[in-house]
């Protein structure tokens, strides 16, 4: 008997790769997986059929080119669920960066021929250009969240997240918090969990990796990075960092950037 398995893509458009690693860093679980779903597009995985339709599309990476505009448009045409993986598909990642300035500067500063790139004034989310069914948030992704992901779908059911903060993961692992007793300014009060909290389990900072949590206060740990020393500038760049165009975090920076002038 011939059982139809749903046909899984994964798509990279402007990244790092990072994220597409967290579907091989499942090893023998992405054996048993194939028994259930039919794998029919990931170049990094070996397969590459890329004008093929597919039940889930997985996409990283960020809308940077005229090109990614196009092939974005093609890959929501052809595909049932659309599932964005990592920051840079779900904000634009760390190479938004550049919507903050002149893209040519940058470009001229870098390349020895910038009239031969073809490239966006902005870097832009995935969501931006198409319908997203599904995102999954993180720098990178882990292989948890995808294979939960899709478990839900294969069992027709909707996928979820928990977007609680990386303090309320710290306090669920007994990590002693390093902005009350080290005076460390820590994204974590306003960041979503995902990553178990490594940083602050290193006796670090977290960093927003993951983006913002559910309902952040990004305004009120702005004023407690300010009485702990932080000047305005150094506020905005924490704000502006992987998850730079996260709305939470784009208008905390914007905000502070003010405020600095």
């Amino acid at each position: 008997m011939n059982i139809i398995k749903p046909k899984i893509a994964v798509y990279k458009f402007t990244s790092c790769d990072g994220c597409q690693l967290a579907f091989l860093n499942m090893g023998i679980e992405l054996v048993a997986l194939q028994e259930m779903i039919e794998i029919i597009h990931f170049p990094e995985f070996g397969i590459s059929n890329p004008n093929i339709s597919a039940d889930i599309a997985f996409i990283e990476g960020s809308i940077s080119t005229p090109q990614e505009k196009k092939r974005i448009q093609a890959i929501r045409h052809g595909s049932r669920f659309l599932i964005t993986i990592g920051a840079c598909a779900t904000a634009g990642g760390i190479q938004a960066l550049r919507n903050f300035s002149d893209v040519n500067t940058w470009v001229a500063d870098i390349y020895p021929h910038p009239a031969s790139l073809s490239t966006l004034k902005t870097s832009t989310a995935i969501s931006h250009h198409v319908k997203v069914d599904f995102e999954l948030w993180g720098c990178p992704v882990n292989s948890a969240q995808i294979l939960n992901a899709l478990k839900s779908l294969l069992m027709n059911a909707t996928p979820t997240a928990r977007r609680d903060s990386v303090c309320m993961e710290c306090k669920r692992q007994g990590h002693i918090c390093v902005m009350v007793t080290k005076n460390i300014p820590c994204m974590g009060p306003v960041t979503q969990t995902g990553c178990g909290a490594i940083c602050p389990h290193a006796g670090r900072d977290c960093y927003g990796c993951y983006g913002p949590s559910e309902n952040p206060n990004s305004q009120s740990l702005s004023r407690r990075f300010s009485n702990i020393g932080l000047s305005g500038e150094a506020i905005t760049r924490r704000f502006r960092f992987i998850n730079n165009q996260a709305p939470a975090f784009l208008e905390a920076g914007n905000l502070n950037e003010k405020k600095s002038k």
